[in-house]
């Protein structure tokens, strides 16, 4: 009975050590970007070496397959759709979303280089009354859609919400592609959408639940597979 239970143990070993071999974060994965395939078209991610917690946790995730099969699960037309949700894998249709993911959080990465324009790949997080340090979700993430602003709605932004300056060449940004600037040194900005704007504005005009499961989009949009590809250059 002993060396049985010893040959378990030492499978069970062997088994934990492969899968953490697979999910090893290599130098040269560092330099690759990310395919998103889902059910509304493609998209190619490029993490930024400025957040290098939550590139190097984005990657491990993919390489684990964690993104395979979930759903964007919160969807709003002009500001932004939101995934990384494992318990939304399979689903029933009606069920609220947005509570899953690993029992971790990612510490802030702030950069005033990295703000919310169009395209961009940040990290949800609980509310400041829970997470006052701003920590993200381990796995839940959101890709901007936005908007357009005018020098008057980015004025009284700075001076209600932001309590700050937004820089000259944000502003740009800003008025011209767009974006969420009321985010901006709130939540962890750690990529940018490289190829595929398109479908970020093709998954933000679905239909949308205004139940329980509020924002839920009624028929599913679905991260079909993600994996880390060539980089190309831009």
């Amino acid at each position: 009975m002993k060396r049985i239970l010893f040959l378990c143990v030492a499978l069970l070993s062997m088994q934990l050590s492969y899968s953490q071999k697979d999910v090893r974060i290599k130098k040269k994965d560092r330099k690759k970007d990310i395919l998103i395939q889902t059910t509304s078209g493609n998209m190619i991610v490029r993490l930024s070496d400025l957040t290098p917690l939550h590139r190097d946790n984005f990657i491990k995730l993919v390489k684990q397959h964690y993104f395979d099969s979930i759903l964007f699960h919160r969807v709003i037309n002009k500001f932004m759709i939101q995934a990384g949700d494992p318990e939304s894998k399979g689903a029933a249709k009606g069920k609220p979303l947005g509570n899953g993911g690993p029992e971790y959080n990612v510490p802030a990465e702030f950069h005033p280089s990295l703000f919310h324009q169009k395209g961009v790949i940040a990290a949800a997080r609980e509310s400041d009354d829970v997470n006052p340090k701003k920590e993200s979700s381990g796995s839940q993430f959101y890709i901007v859609q936005g908007k357009t602003f005018t020098d008057g709605a980015l004025d009284t932004l700075e001076v209600k919400r932001l309590k700050r300056k937004i820089p000259v060449e944000q502003r740009e940004v800003y008025k011209t592609i767009g974006g969420t600037p009321q985010l901006d040194q709130n939540y962890t900005v750690f990529g940018q959408v490289v190829s595929g704007l398109n479908v970020i504005d093709k998954i933000a005009v679905v239909e949308t639940s205004k139940g329980i499961d509020r924002d839920r989009p009624i028929e599913d949009v679905m991260i079909i597979h993600a994996k880390l590809v060539k980089r190309k250059k831009l």
